[in-house]
């Protein structure tokens, strides 16, 4: 199919219809969900669900993909599934605007082959990984601060990471749009070497990079 005859060799054409069979939830439509939804979307993965409770306001407008004078206050799942029925419509995407709770986490992400952090806060993003660790799905995070980025691959019998979300106190260096989207292209990256069961996954190790600095560095993680 010449929309992605680019995506060859590199993803050979088996793998093309591997990917259109495979299902992912992303959670989050904002910085880095935006970029996660265009990027997936285009390299041809068939099923998204995207969730988020939010709809866009102006604070959105320099780094978050999705939104534009003309979406603001709008809910982001539904602008998402606008766009990609713009971009791709071969993919089959689900718009779901609500909050991720204890009580509905599960439910949300069942079914998935993979689920992708695209959250902004800690207490949310351990909700998420407990249910996929749960439920046997790997679990892709990803956050910016300035112009920082972090990556990370959970599998199913991990055992707790919450350690790495604690921390969290929410922004306090901004949000860049470049930050986000190098992030989000890492977190697509290693989504698709899942479903694709690709080798160099980042588990085991956390990816983090200062596009300031131009520095990058892996970080070993004990998840035995």
């Amino acid at each position: 199919m010449a929309r992605y005859e680019r995506n060859h060799p590199a993803i050979s054409e088996a793998e093309q219809e591997i990917l259109a069979k495979k299902r992912v939830l992303v959670a989050g439509c904002g910085g880095l969900g935006g970029y996660i939804i265009e990027l997936l979307g285009r390299i041809g993965v068939g099923h998204l669900t995207v969730v988020d409770g939010d709809v866009f306001i102006q604070s959105n407008l320099n780094r978050q993909l999705l939104s534009s004078n003309d979406t603001l206050g709008r809910k982001k799942p539904d602008c998402a599934a606008e766009r990609m029925r713009s971009v791709n419509p071969l993919v089959s995407l689900r718009p779901v605007s609500t909050f991720i709770t204890e009580e509905n986490a599960e439910d949300l992400i069942a079914g998935h082959d993979v689920v992708v952090d695209a959250l902004d806060n800690g207490p949310t993003r351990i909700i998420l990984a407990r249910a996929a660790r749960k439920l046997k799905i790997p679990f892709v995070s990803g956050a910016i601060s300035g112009w920082r980025g972090r990556v990370f691959v959970l599998m199913p019998d991990d055992l707790s990471a919450d350690f790495l979300w604690c921390g969290e106190k929410g922004v306090i260096q901004g949000n860049l749009c470049f930050a986000a989207s190098s992030t989000a292209s890492v977190q697509a990256a290693e989504t698709v070497k899942l479903l694709l069961d690709r080798p160099g996954l980042l588990h085991g190790r956390l990816l983090e990079f200062d596009l300031l600095s131009g520095q990058w560095e892996e970080i070993p993680l004990d998840l035995s």
